[in-house]
């Protein structure tokens, strides 16, 4: 095992006196290419190109001597430190650390921070990074090949986004670029690259927690204002829902047959994207409203399920507020990992929950029934029964 591995971040600033003795007295440095190429790396240590970090903390681990790796930015900021402190490679490690990219990226943008989102997107977490940019105001996105501004850009047909789009930060070759998600698409970019993903209007003043806000409003599965207690609207069926659902940041929500957008805005205030669909085009503006009053971010599509669901992007839950059974199948057809439904008699429940597990969905199906009271007199204010169906993808 190496004697002693030090880590150092590289900003592209001038190493400090820290950093320039540990990679002096080194004999072995990994490193991306650039890295490798500077003046600093003593010449006669043992040079690895840092491709996959897993390979070479093997390498390192079977080192005698001393090793240092070279990194862009903060190393312990979605960095190499995470890796090579795995257990299997038993590796302690100093920290030289340096600016994040991230950091370096929103003060070349003059923006502050600390009410930013910041996600990693892989091809494997691309769709998940989309959703966090559909969902909040402020993002910053750690891109990768195969998941930069381009796939950023057109996962996000449909909703309007600024990009500050950092290439190379920290190199003579530098560049930041601003400009609308609709252009990014047709632009190729170096990598690596960060990009704030900006839409919609940030909270002003500074907050007391990273990333986020506490939600303005405490609790949910709370009572609409103006709005009747009817089915699908019922505060009561809305928290069955969103109990089952799980929705959560990352997540792409549909809410099909929106209304008034009570759970729409439910669901946002989860960190989830959501994308509320109706036939009526005003059901649609007060959606957007209402989201608008929440301070917080939804895209509405007016349409006709199942026919406007062909073009929307993949859904991880779903909830259906209607449409019956060619709905329900449309929505298995896609996947999701949870459906919600619920129907107002026992026949139309039957025909949903045969739908659901025709479509690979193991179901679960209570009836609700809540009966609102004055608590002054104890009398009956409001009935609703209504039957909750639950689908859960089966494995």
């Amino acid at each position: 095992m190496a004697d002693r591995v030090t880590v150092i971040g590289w900003d592209g600033s001038p190493l400090t006196a820290a950093a320039r003795s540990a990679l002096g007295a080194a004999t072995l440095v990994a490193g991306a290419a650039h890295h490798l190429a500077l003046p600093e790396v003593p010449p006669a240590a043992e040079r690895i190109r840092l491709g996959s970090v897993d390979l070479a903390a093997r390498r390192i681990a079977g080192h005698r001597g001393t090793a240092v790796v070279l990194a862009d930015g903060d190393p312990g900021f979605f960095g190499v430190v995470r890796t090579l402190r795995a257990p299997e490679h038993g590796l302690e490690v100093e920290v030289v650390p340096a600016v994040s990219s991230v950091a370096a990226a929103f003060a070349r943008a003059g923006m502050p921070w600390d009410d930013a989102r910041i996600v990693v997107a892989h091809q494997r977490t691309l769709r998940r990074a989309v959703n966090v940019c559909r969902a909040h105001p402020k993002v910053a996105v750690l891109t990768s090949p195969g998941a930069g501004p381009a796939e950023l850009a057109l996962l996000l047909d449909g909703v309007h986004r600024t990009f500050v789009i950092c290439e190379e930060l920290g190199t003579d070759r530098e560049q930041v670029t601003v400009l609308t998600s609709d252009k990014a698409a047709d632009h190729a970019w170096r990598d690596p690259n960060v990009v704030i993903v900006i839409g919609g209007s940030p909270a002003a003043g500074g907050g007391w927690i990273m990333g986020q806000e506490t939600p303005a409003v405490r609790g949910w599965g709370l009572p609409t204002e103006g709005t009747a207690a009817r089915t699908g609207q019922d505060p009561t069926l809305r928290a069955a829902q969103l109990a089952r659902l799980g929705p959560r940041v990352g997540d792409l929500v549909w809410d099909i047959g929106c209304a008034d957008g009570a759970f729409s805005v439910e669901t946002a205030r989860f960190g989830a994207a959501v994308i509320a669909v109706d036939t009526d085009p005003a059901a649609c503006a007060r959606t957007e409203a209402a989201a608008r009053r929440a301070g917080l971010m939804l895209q509405a599509v007016p349409g006709r399920a199942p026919h406007v669901l062909e073009r929307l992007p993949e859904p991880d839950v779903v909830r259906i507020g209607g449409g019956g059974v060619p709905v329900v199948t449309a929505c298995t057809d896609r996947r999701p990992e949870r459906i919600v439904a619920h129907a107002s008699t026992r026949d139309e429940a039957e025909a949903i929950g045969a739908a659901l597990a025709d479509g690979g969905y193991d179901v679960e199906c209570s009836l609700l029934q809540t009966v609102g009271l004055d608590p002054g007199a104890w009398t009956e204010r409001e009935r609703s029964v209504v039957f909750l169906l639950a689908g859960r993808r089966s494995p």
